[in-house]
């Protein structure tokens, strides 16, 4: 109880001191201000950035995989990229040969023409997929039914579209069992899917008309094309190097590559991306915590330095502090809060400061950073900082101020 009450004293002495000498406190601790400031709005933005990339990666899913033909720079002028397009087989065999894949659907782009009654558009966006699209890109069909395994192998004339189109052909409200001329042939509307929204990461805008056809529909569209890639799913975003290397293992299989010999593919996982980006993205956190640190350092040396002064100045007044009593250990304890309680004062106004920040680059026009916020652990971080900063710069001018000889401190001038 007796030791509650004396820190408490002490404390009130301490602010008793920065009070009277306002001035120079702030001054003093300008440095921890800016330092603590800078840290919270530098972690603040990229947290918020952070938040903005991961929301928009996860538009894709944790466990899809993007495989398509490429041409290595070592086969430029000697393979077309026909010949590097993945092949219907290839994809099989990955189905059955890759334990990691859980689902594969090639995709066949193409722009055609689409003609409702008096409506029309010109270019429309028409995908060529097989029944898997829908359990890998997991968009729901809200009116009628997805594509099924008998769409696929009798080819038939089914079409999914979106609202967009539904829109831009002015199709009834539910369009299931309308027909609209594709490429001047007949497709019935099976059904009516989610509508993708463009992602602001790529460009953003608005969402546009699809139409989607079964992949086996889209070879008698045009029997010369080629898939443009495939997509897939794995297990489990862990399993991201397994289906890395079951899908090589095969693909260079059916192309007849030897390991050294460069691949004539692409396998990406959006999920790795995601991995280095959090990686990187902690290492940005601790590099601008590192260089912001070392202005708390300044602000930690010029602590050090007022407190020095105040020892010099207030030498009469440890000298009768003694005289009537008062320990060493009082004396230290005394010097040495007033050292944290000036540091932790500067650490709140940086806080304060930092957050206003934050709240100014939320109000900046089409900056990603929405999701910037003040997490606890960069304040709590901020405020030990400070803390530990004015212990350690502190404990210097405190010790001397316990150490002086109370009659060498009462004649001092």
């Amino acid at each position: 109880m007796i030791v509650v009450r004396l820190l408490m004293q002490t404390v009130v002495l301490a602010l008793g001191q920065i009070w009277a000498n306002k001035v120079r406190s702030m001054l003093t601790t300008l440095g921890i201000v800016i330092g603590v400031a800078a840290v919270v709005a530098t972690v603040a933005a990229i947290e918020g950035l952070r938040g903005f990339v991961l929301a928009e990666f996860e538009t894709f899913g944790a466990t899809k995989v993007f495989i398509a033909g490429n041409v290595p720079q070592s086969k430029r002028g000697v393979m077309r990229w026909r010949d590097a397009a993945l092949k219907i087989e290839e994809l099989d065999a990955i189905e059955r040969h890759a334990p990691s894949v859980t689902a594969i659907t090639p995709h066949w782009f193409a722009a055609s023409r689409v003609e409702y009654g008096q409506n029309a558009i010109e270019s429309a966006r028409v995908v060529g997929i097989r029944p898997q699209w829908h359990d890998i890109e997991n968009r729901q069909v809200r009116e009628g039914r997805p594509f099924n395994v008998l769409d696929e192998e009798q080819r038939r004339y089914a079409l999914l579209i979106n609202a967009r189109a539904i829109e831009e052909l002015n199709l009834p409200i539910n369009p299931v069992g309308e027909y609209v001329l594709l490429a001047g042939r007949r497709f019935m509307i099976i059904g009516v899917v989610e509508t993708l929204e463009i992602s602001a990461m790529f460009g953003g805008g608005e969402s546009r008309a699809e139409f989607f056809v079964p992949f086996s529909t889209a070879m008698i569209l045009n029997p010369n094309a080629v898939i443009s890639y495939a997509l897939a799913s794995m297990r489990s975003p862990q399993a991201a190097e397994d289906t890395r290397t079951e899908v090589d293992f095969v693909l260079r299989s059916m192309r007849g590559l030897d390991p050294e010999e460069d691949a004539t593919f692409n396998v990406e996982i959006p999920q790795e991306y995601v991995d280095r980006f959090k990686a990187l993205s902690a290492g940005l956190v601790a590099g601008a915590a590192g260089i912001v640190g070392i202005s708390l350092l300044v602000g930690g040396i010029g602590i050090m330095n007022i407190m020095l002064v105040s020892v010099s100045e207030r030498t009469r007044e440890i000298g009768l502090r003694k005289a009537v009593g008062a320990r060493p250990a009082v004396i230290l304890v005394q010097f040495l809060t007033e050292a944290v309680v000036l540091c932790l004062m500067g650490g709140a106004v940086g806080i304060a400061i930092g957050q206003a920040i934050i709240v100014a680059l939320k109000q900046i026009p089409n900056a990603p950073l929405e999701h910037a916020s003040m997490p606890m652990w960069a304040v709590a971080l901020a405020v030990g900082f400070c803390a530990v900063t004015g212990v350690v710069f502190g404990v210097f001018p405190a010790i001397k101020a316990a150490r002086l000889d109370p009659i060498v401190a009462l004649r001092h001038d």
